[in-house]
């Protein structure tokens, strides 16, 4: 079963200067309910780590404190 589970897999590979937006991770309760956004973004990669850790920026160049992990983000098309 793991087998046929890891050949459907595909992994994520970002590259430089990709543009990709972040899920929102819901820490407290929105009053909004299920209207609330469950992406922000689009940010710029500025470094892919190994690992799957990315390093992110914002379109004005400033870059996020944190490294943000791969699983947490999608490729933006504009």
């Amino acid at each position: 079963m793991k087998k046929a589970f890891d050949g459907k897999v595909r992994p994520r590979e970002f590259q430089e200067s990709d543009l990709v937006i972040r899920k929102i991770l819901q820490i407290q309760k929105d009053h909004r309910g299920k209207w609330t956004p469950n992406y922000e973004g689009p940010y710029v990669v500025k470094k892919a780590l190994s690992g799957g850790a990315l390093i992110l920026t914002r379109m004005d160049e400033e870059e996020l404190p944190l490294p943000v992990n791969s699983d947490t983000v999608k490729k933006f098309y504009a």
